[in-house]
């Protein structure tokens, strides 16, 4: 064999390969006239669709194998941007087989032009994306299982948590009561703070303010635990800090780790006057503003609960006067964070001290100045609780 012989059989067999590439590619190959007729396909193409060749070949347009939909997407979008950007790539369409079924498909084109710029051939290539389109479904279903699941969160941490706060405080004849609550954020999580008001005799009465660390399910059923040995602990036991014992025995017995803090107040009215003793276990104190006078702190500060045997703990006593307000809060007031520092002891007793005569009015306003102070949303949850001792008219 010449040289000659050899040099046109070595370029005959990589023409052969070409062709042998072309036509087994693992995808689809066709080549279109500029009006979209088929003028070359490959035979992966025709092992997909059941199409022979001579059905295709200078019979029918690609947009003839789409469905109704990819037909009209193909004239409105498809072929305007091939003409326009001489390329296209990545579109999702369905190809129609020869016996009606539908294959998912990618399909990427590119525009061939002559030297002046006229069109003169489309070559497309066709990827098999039903493998990709069973995962984006799967996927789909799975996002909305998890939208349903987060809507039933949603649901379910709205509807305990309604049972961790009283829904409407009581009207405690003799004394002006309001309380606030505010979850941290969106809401969208049960959060540790709590409070309860609740009576235990005629001009008898128990007010608590606690927080539970931690959030979620878990931290809502030791507030549950929390808030119902509370009242049952106030029924036979007088001193607060008798009451918050029992919380703790009942928390370093419970099977958690989670410890709570908790300010204890009972008041009462013998004769005419309300009479009040606090205890607190590693809770912040309440602040009790007389009349005309600074607000300060009541109490005794002592250990938190569930997490020492023997925490110390003391009972305060206190008298409510006319005009006299008291306020009991969690730490989302003082530790509110601003864009620089802390909303902090200070303005809290300043907002105290601008009481407007009302338990109410105390209570709306001091809420809503901490929320402006963290532009809105709240980083821990908050409670206030505010008592006022109406004056005479």
């Amino acid at each position: 064999m010449s040289a000659e012989e050899a040099l046109k059989a070595f370029y005959g067999a990589l023409i052969d390969d070409a062709e042998e590439l072309y036509d087994r590619a693992p995808c689809g190959y066709l080549t279109t006239a500029p009006d979209g007729t088929i003028l070359k396909v490959n035979q992966t193409f025709l092992n997909w669709t059941g199409f022979g060749r001579d059905d295709l070949v200078g019979r029918r347009c690609l947009s003839d194998l789409l469905t109704p939909g990819g037909r009209i997407y193909h004239e409105t979008h498809y072929a305007p941007m091939l003409q326009m950007q001489g390329s296209v790539r990545e579109i999702a369409l369905e190809i129609v087989t020869a016996d009606g079924n539908r294959i998912p498909a990618l399909m990427n084109s590119v525009l061939e032009r002559d030297s002046v710029g006229a069109p003169m051939v489309v070559r497309t290539a066709i990827f098999d994306a039903t493998a990709r389109r069973k995962y984006e479904q799967e996927l789909l279903k799975a996002k909305e299982r998890a939208e349903e699941s987060e809507r039933k969160t949603r649901v379910l941490v709205q509807t305990l948590q309604q049972t961790l706060i009283p829904p409407q405080p009581p009207e405690i004849p003799g004394l002006d009561m309001c309380a606030a609550y505010r979850p941290a954020g969106t809401g969208d999580e049960v959060g540790g703070d709590f409070y309860d008001v609740f009576q235990i005799g005629p001009g008898d009465w128990v007010v608590a303010v606690g927080d539970v660390r931690g959030k979620g399910v878990d931290a809502a059923v030791v507030t549950a635990l929390a808030r119902y040995t509370i009242r049952a602990g106030a029924v036979s036991l007088q001193r607060p800090s008798e009451v918050l014992r029992l919380l703790n025995d009942v928390l370093i017995r419970h099977a958690s780790d989670r410890f709570c803090t908790v300010s204890l107040v009972r008041v009462k009215r013998p004769n005419g006057s309300w009479l009040g003793t606090v205890s607190c276990g590693g809770h912040p104190l309440p602040l009790l503003a007389r009349k005309g006078d600074r607000a300060e702190p009541v109490g005794v500060f002592g250990l938190l609960l569930g997490d020492f045997e023997e925490p110390k703990l003391h009972d305060r006593e206190f008298v409510l006067a006319p005009g006299d307000a008291l306020l009991l809060y969690t730490d989302g007031v003082t530790e509110a964070r601003g864009s620089k520092e802390f909303f902090g002891e200070e303005r809290l007793e300043e907002a105290l001290e601008r009481n407007a005569g009302s338990a109410k009015g105390l209570t709306e306003r001091l809420l809503d100045t901490v929320l402006t102070f963290q532009d809105g949303l709240p980083r821990d949850d908050i409670v206030i609780v505010a008592l006022q001792v109406p004056e005479p008219l």
